[in-house]
């Protein structure tokens, strides 16, 4: 019986993690679960997996979970805050670790659970995008074992030989092909984007996803932090790391090798397989997940991406090749950003404007300590609001 932690378990991601977990009672036990403020969600949850720990983000939400579970779970207990998150990532009783907060606040959490030496399942992207060196550093201190569940690096590292960490071009890799639906506003009129309401940019036409991740990937700014995760996962360069956009959403990435052979990851769009994946690797188990019928998909369609109707991707590529703190400070003022046009206060295009104006004021610094990172996330949020508040 394998413990599993699942941070982030009121999401898309870990409801579907807890889908895949129900599916296998005999192999894996949900043993810590962690919510931001969902409490009737986490409530829920805790009474049908009876985790060992629950653990709330935000403290009136902890009290409030506490008091509705006194007495009906004896056996779990709650916690709250950044330490409580750190203490699900590490707990002795979890194997596994499902780390799929969103945004920088998954950040210390990840790192724990790098450190503790666990199997991280690595939902959240800014892990890498934030502390890549240090991240990677950890996980190889540790010997903690990394498996992306993002359904690109997923398929990526499905498409890869085994040595790959032995260098790509060794292992004859030639390049990374990252597909990207391409969002609800591949085809619009530029002319009509800044007018675009949150509602249409969250109906996301193949994925279900949270509110900011379907932001990121209409902006596809979810695609350039994938470029950026890419490089650290496949310890590879931007120049070897291309997006394409495939409108269908079936083949999730593919591996281009030297010899002129491609080899593609297929699927439906649906993240319960690169979890059931991660959870089994190497073996495989059943996730839920219907078989995919070529003959209904019928065609596959795949263009390159254009740079004018999706900015946040060259920004993206600027910040990795940049390098330092640069991917810390893209993070940064997207997530202010957005956060910003979820809650109109500034339009949809304005959400690149932010970002590059906040790239273009803060100074490149190294990345080699944490603190220091952690410092480059608060002035770089300081910045990105400041460039929100003029546009107001």
């Amino acid at each position: 019986m394998i413990g599993v932690s699942v941070l982030g378990s009121t999401g898309s991601i870990g409801v579907s993690t807890l889908d895949v977990l129900s599916r296998h009672p005999d192999r894996y036990r949900a043993v810590a679960l962690t919510a931001n403020r969902d409490v009737d969600g986490l409530e829920a949850q805790c009474l049908k997996f009876r985790p060992e720990l629950a653990v709330m983000a935000d403290a009136g939400a902890a009290r409030e979970l506490a008091a509705r579970l006194a007495g009906r779970l004896p056996g779990t207990r709650v916690a709250q805050g950044p330490d409580g998150l750190v203490e699900a990532a590490s707990l002795d009783s979890a194997g596994y670790v499902m780390a799929a907060i969103v945004g920088a606040a998954g950040l210390l959490p990840a790192l724990a659970a790098a450190e503790a030496g666990k199997r991280i399942l690595l939902a959240n992207k800014e892990a890498l995008v934030v502390s890549g060196q240090l991240f990677m550093d950890s996980v190889a201190r540790s010997g903690a074992t990394l498996l992306p569940i993002d359904s690109e690096h997923n398929a990526v590292f499905q498409c890869m030989p085994r040595d790959f960490a032995d260098g790509l071009q060794r292992v004859g890799v030639s390049r990374i092909l990252l597909t990207a639906s391409g969002g609800p506003f591949r085809t619009a009129a530029l002319e009509t984007l800044a007018t675009v309401t949150p509602e249409q940019a969250c109906a996301h036409p193949n994925w279900d996803m949270g509110r900011k991740i379907s932001v990121d990937s209409a902006t596809m700014m979810n695609k350039g932090l994938e470029v950026i995760e890419a490089c650290w996962l496949f310890a590879t360069t931007p120049d070897r790391v291309k997006v394409v956009l495939h409108p269908q959403s079936v083949v999730h990435s593919l591996v281009q090798y030297s010899d002129g052979s491609v080899l593609a990851e297929l699927g439906n769009p649906d993240m319960r397989t690169p979890i059931a994946h991660a959870l089994a690797w190497p073996e495989r188990i059943e996730s839920g997940v219907a078989d995919l019928d070529l003959f209904q998909v019928a065609r596959l369609d795949f263009e390159a991406p254009d740079l004018a109707r999706f900015p946040c991707l060259a920004l993206a590529y600027r910040a990795i090749e940049t390098g330092g703190s640069a991917p810390a400070v893209l993070n940064a003022a997207n997530e202010v950003a957005v956060d910003a046009f979820l809650n109109r206060r500034m339009g949809f295009t304005d959400i690149a404007r932010v970002v590059e104006q906040t790239l273009d004021a803060l100074p490149v610094e190294p990345a080699d300590d944490l603190a220091a990172l952690l410092e480059v996330d608060r002035r770089a949020r300081s910045a990105a609001e400041q460039k929100v508040t003029r546009l107001v």
